[in-house]
């Protein structure tokens, strides 16, 4: 996998991967940037996020359930000294579909988190997750 990164002034840069979609990265205007797109470390979120989202998402149909609405909040707590990495992440699913359990949403999220998420597994961030969902079929 290969992205491609060109400088656009100041601190801003627009990022292009293999799928051929542009991303706009700058720092705040406190950091010295223009604010003109997202942060690089809030990308490194939407990328953990929407990996184990995916997995939840086919996980949970392959378990004949029926999603109907899904929001993941994600939480990052960065070290105080540089590199500032993230320390810890906190990944919260809110789901709401028919045919919902406790075991089949815990055990999406689990297999996503320690199996089948790149993302998740690719940092050294003590990852928690929790879940909330609403079965519809009452």
């Amino acid at each position: 996998m290969k992205i491609r990164a060109d400088w656009q002034g100041g601190l801003s840069f627009i990022g292009q991967g293999e799928s051929g979609h542009e991303i706009l990265m700058d720092a705040s205007r406190s950091a010295g940037g223009e604010d003109r797109g997202a942060r690089p470390m809030e990308l490194l979120l939407h990328g953990l996020a929407g990996c184990m989202g995916i997995d939840v998402v086919m996980i949970l149909q392959k378990m004949q359930a029926e999603i109907e609405d899904l929001e993941i909040q994600v939480q990052g707590k960065r070290a105080e000294e540089h590199p500032r990495r993230f320390l810890e992440i906190t990944i919260s699913f809110r789901i709401s579909g028919k045919g919902l359990d406790d075991n089949k949403v815990s055990r999406a999220v689990e297999l996503s988190h320690s199996k089948y998420c790149s993302a998740s597994n690719s940092l050294t961030a003590e990852i928690i997750t929790d879940y909330s969902y609403n079965n519809l079929e009452q």
